[in-house]
Order: C-alpha cells, then sequence, then structure tokens
C-alpha cells in the first residue's frame, strides 16, 4: 500500500491495528483454502477489535468511515486473506449504506446499531439458483405471506457469503399482496432458519457462501425493512467497492510475491537473481503499472462518492471502478505466474491460491457486460438529451 493513499490519522491507526495480525492471518490462508474452511478465527479477531462497526456513524458509536476508509482498509486486509475480507467486507458495505442512506425506521436502525457494537454482521441474502444475479432483475421465489402481525418466509439462497458467522440475513422475497419485492431482517436464531453447506468452488473456498433455507421463518411486521421502489439499478452505491478493493489487496499480495521471487531466485544460469533481466523487469513495470491504473480509479470512485458535492453527479463510476480493478487484478497475478514460472503452479505456491480467487470477482456484482451495456445506454441518453436542447 501506498502512502500516497493514506490520507488521515484515523486511516493510519487503523491500519495499524490491522498490521498486527499480518502474520497471523497470512499464516492461515493456506489451510482455509486447502480445506475450504471459514476462517473463523480470523473473523472473531476482527470482531474483538471493533472492525465490524468501522462503518456505523460515529453518533451511534461506530467509527464513521468514509467508502474511501473502507477501501483502504479492505485493500490491506485481503492482502494478508481474501476470503476473510471479502465475507466481513459485505457486512461493512450493508452497514454503511443503511445508515448513509437511512433506508430503515429511525427506531430500526438505533436498534441495529447496537446489535452492530456488540459484534453482529450481517449480509443481504438475495441471489436465488433460478434468478441469477438480482442485478439482472429476475423476480425472488422466495416469499412472504402476511398472517396477523407477521410474515411467514419461505426460500432458499444462493451465495450467502460468511454464513457461519452472521447474526441477520437481510433477505429479499416477493410479497404477492403488495406486488413487490420487500426486505425482511431475518434473526440467524429463529425457528426455521438453516444453512445448508453447499459451498464447493475454486475461488474464495473460505468464504462459506451456502444456501440459507428458509423454512415457514415468522418474522414480526417491523422485520419488513425496506420496500424499495427499484431492487436494483436505483440509487448509485458506493459502499459496494468493498469488492473490487478485495481484488485489489490479492493483486497486491500477488505483486509482492512476484517481486520477492526476482530479487531472491538465482537460478544457476545466470551470476545473480532473475530481477537483471530484460523480461522480468518488463513484467514487473506491467505489473506496477496496472496496480496503479486500478488505485487511481477505485480511490477516485470512493472519493467523488464521499464528497456530497460530487455524488449526484455520479453515473457509472462506482460499476466502472469495479470492472477495471477485478481485471486489472488478474492481468496482474496473471503477470506474476508468468515472471514466477511453473512454480506458480505449485500448490503450497500462494499465486494458484491468488489466481483463484480473483477470478471471483468476474461473478460479483456487477457484472462486466451490464456495466459495459449502462455505458453505452448512458452515453446514447446523453446524446438524445443534447439533441433535444437544440431543437
Amino acid at each position: 500500500m501506498s502512502n500516497l493513499y493514506i490520507k488521515t490519522k484515523k486511516q493510519k491507526k487503523w491500519l495499524d491495528k490491522l498490521q498486527q495480525f499480518e502474520e497471523r492471518f497470512k499464516s492461515r490462508s493456506a489451510e482455509i483454502d486447502e480445506l475450504s474452511v471459514f476462517p473463523i478465527e480470523n473473523m472473531k479477531d476482527l470482531v474483538g477489535l471493533g472492525y465490524a462497526s468501522l462503518t456505523l456513524p460515529t453518533e451511534l458509536g461506530g467509527e464513521g468511515f468514509s467508502v474511501y476508509d473502507m477501501v483502504l482498509m479492505q485493500e490491506t486486509l485481503a492482502s494478508y486473506d481474501a476470503s476473510t475480507a471479502l465475507s466481513i467486507g459485505w457486512s461493512l458495505g450493508v452497514v454503511g449504506e443503511l445508515f448513509e442512506k437511512k433506508l430503515w425506521t429511525k427506531e430500526k436502525l438505533d436498534f441495529f446499531a447496537t446489535e452492530v457494537l456488540n459484534g453482529a454482521l450481517v449480509n443481504r441474502s438475495v441471489s436465488e439458483a433460478q434468478t441469477g444475479s438480482p442485478t439482472r432483475g429476475g423476480r425472488p421465489g422466495t416469499t412472504a405471506i402476511k398472517k396477523g402481525n407477521t410474515w411467514v418466509i419461505n426460500g432458499r439462497k444462493i451465495f450467502t457469503t460468511a454464513s457461519p458467522i452472521l447474526s441477520y440475513f437481510l433477505t429479499s422475497a416477493w410479497i404477492e399482496e403488495k406486488e413487490k419485492v420487500g426486505f425482511f431482517l431475518i434473526n440467524r436464531d429463529l425457528d426455521g432458519v438453516s444453512i445448508e453447506e453447499t459451498w464447493d468452488v475454486v475461488s474464495m473456498r473460505g468464504t462459506s457462501s451456502n444456501d440459507l433455507i428458509l423454512n415457514n421463518v415468522v418474522v414480526q411486521n417491523s422485520d419488513l425493512v425496506e420496500l424499495p421502489e427499484f431492487v436494483s439499478g436505483g440509487k448509485i452505491n458506493g459502499w459496494l467497492l468493498h469488492i473490487p478493493a478485495t481484488y485489489l489487496g490479492v493483486a497486491q499480495a500477488a505483486r509482492d510475491y512476484s517481486v520477492h521471487f526476482a530479487n531472491t531466485h538465482t537460478p544457476n544460469s545466470l551470476n545473480g537473481p532473475i530481477a537483471q533481466l530484460p523480461n522480468v523487469q518488463q513484467l514487473i513495470g506491467e505489473i506496477d503499472l496496472e496496480l496503479m491504473k486500478a488505485r487511481f480509479v477505485i480511490y477516485g470512485a470512493a472519493s467523488s462518492y464521499d464528497n456530497e458535492a460530487t455524488r449526484h453527479l455520479l453515473t457509472n463510476e462506482v460499476s466502472v471502478a469495479k470492472h477495471i480493478v477485478t481485471n486489472s487484478a488478474i492481468t496482474i497475478v496473471d503477470k506474476a505466474m508468468r515472471l514466477v514460472g511453473a512454480k506458480s503452479l505449485q500448490r503450497t505456491n500462494p499465486l494458484q491460491r491468488y489466481y483463484r480467487d480473483v477470478r471471483a470477482g468476474l461473478h460479483n456484482p456487477p457484472m462486466d457486460d451490464m456495466t459495459i451495456k449502462k455505458l453505452a445506454l448512458t452515453a446514447l441518453e446523453e446524446d438524445k438529451n443534447i439533441n433535444n436542447k437544440d431543437k
């Protein structure tokens, strides 16, 4: 991490706090990936540190971190362990969005602030096998039926990241009587709530993004916390930048490994390390070029979002940052592996894990094709508006 992006004493203080866990988290990464186990000890360390309440407003007892602050922390954390960063990142992002946009009633937000201060973690549970990503507009198969002053919810959600440790699931469900999708705050301890361990993938193996099963789960009327006009594609959500921040951190880890390898690997065909070779220097230069490009984009987008004077001017910048950073991360890890050579494919080498982990970024929202399409539609609409004004 370049000091160029550390702007405040609070950021520096929290980066120093995180750094105390660097070696511990890194030492666990290989086993987390190899056994596909959730990094429960890492998460407990972070919750104990107060990390879960970073994005909670200061007036409610949190640290009041901005999107920029969160990106800085998440990039650093992901360079230690990607699964840990993505898992807690979802909770940070949800909390940041809820309190910034005041999506719930004041009473419910005050209640939830206390829960977060006590270590509660939350994630939105929206994806389903039949609908895919909610950003594509599919109606959820999960249903909520009103019974007196309660709701009865049934359904199955996939990709429930951090499922072993989440305190709450912010779950989308179709409400027939309202002909709308609503979001319900569901406590994991309620009857009928269970997790089916379905997570068997090659990327981000430690996130335990299992299926959430809801079988006649009864919640109170006050737990219907959101009835959005647009389930997706509404107001820009800068808190989603925790996603590319994670993959940027993985790319940094790959870069650091490959540079150290270049400085220390000395085959007997050379009179010194491979760092002296022009082709190796070319790869290192290309890696750092991608890294700098990605950082300027993500921190630029985060700064613009945090600035209330410019936030309303944003259109596609958050999704563009995700696209650029994720694809740059893939490129960086690929070049790092080319530099290291066949050793990078050994299962004991972290580069093969980084290579698999960054691929997951392509399947986190928003998807690349949606970002490109929206850019095109925005350009076409702007041209129409200009021409209409000229008439």
